[in-house]
């Protein structure tokens, strides 16, 4: 499988990945920036991508920067659709208690290829029974999870 990319501008990083086995590509940023705590800001890679047929392209936070900053992405995760050949961005959000400094060429995010399965969409006058049924949040009852009450 074949990611054709385009650098936009002379300081954006060809995604690349870390190591042997990984599952994404460190997307890095390609301009310096302040995050302040309790907001967001979409930051340029200086890429656009050109995906492989039937595929599509998840924008994903990186583990490190949620724990050690609080700062995660705020559409996670993020949708790049096959035909899009415009910049990729990464809305980043700071839930941290200081401001956070994103710098050029600094790993903000990880992008993994994932292939895509197009459904037939029927509407239907019934659908089929379940054990489950209708229910939905909470609806583990007791032996659930403390938080699903």
């Amino acid at each position: 499988m074949r990611l054709n990319v385009k650098k936009l501008c002379a300081q954006a990083i060809v995604p690349a990945y870390a190591h042997l086995g990984d599952a994404g590509l460190d997307l890095f940023a390609a301009e310096s920036c302040e995050v302040p705590p309790g907001e967001w800001r979409k930051v340029r890679t200086g890429i656009a991508i050109e995906l492989p047929p039937g595929t599509e392209g998840q924008v994903r936070p990186r583990s490190g920067l949620a724990l050690r900053h609080g700062v995660t992405l705020l559409n996670s995760p993020g949708t790049i659709d096959e035909g899009y050949r415009g910049e990729i961005g990464v809305i980043l959000i700071n839930h941290g208690p200081a401001p956070f400094k994103v710098t050029s060429g600094m790993r903000v995010a990880q992008l993994v290829i994932q292939p895509v399965i197009r459904a037939e969409v029927r509407e239907v006058e019934s659908l089929g029974e379940t054990q489950r049924g209708e229910g939905g949040f909470g609806s583990t009852g007791v032996h659930g999870p403390a938080w699903a009450d």
